[in-house]
């Protein structure tokens, strides 16, 4: 735990000079806008682009895994998703709305004083499940007929 909540640019600063950053694993970049977000790719993942937004309540990452109207017999698929949840540590399944389309989104949840080397196991584990889930998940799932 951190005496002083993060903030975006706090942790990114902190990354940055984290092992994982220069041993390249990850590399972190801030994107601007309303409210500014922590864009961390991770190069061990394929590139895998998660999202951290930094509040007053918690740190939020998050990353999307593949249109919602691409996932053959959505509401059952769902139900599996809620049924498989326990398998997946450190991470819940959600929905979000980007450009209007919806997205099976991957996420974790940590509070603003976790000390960096737990965040940076959060990113780990987030990126891990988010390949398993778009792989092993997605394609176990087999509709019921």
């Amino acid at each position: 735990m951190t005496d002083t909540p993060w903030t975006v640019r706090t942790l990114k600063a902190a990354l940055d000079s984290h092992p994982a950053s220069s041993n390249g694993e990850v590399t972190a970049r801030v994107v601007e806008g309303t409210d500014p977000v922590l864009m961390v790719t991770v190069h061990s993942h394929g590139d895998l682009e998660l999202f951290v937004n930094v509040s007053e309540a918690q740190i939020a990452a998050s990353v999307l895994l593949w249109p919602c109207d691409e996932q053959q017999n959505r509401a059952a698929f769902n139900e599996f998703l809620l049924k498989a949840q326990k398998l997946v540590p450190l991470s819940n399944f959600g929905i979000g709305t980007v450009d209007g389309r919806d997205f099976y989104e991957l996420f974790g949840e940590l509070a603003t004083t976790s000390s960096l080397e737990t965040i940076v196991i959060e990113l780990r584990m987030l990126a891990e499940n988010a390949i398993a889930a778009a792989t092993d998940l997605r394609q176990a799932f087999v509709p019921a007929t």
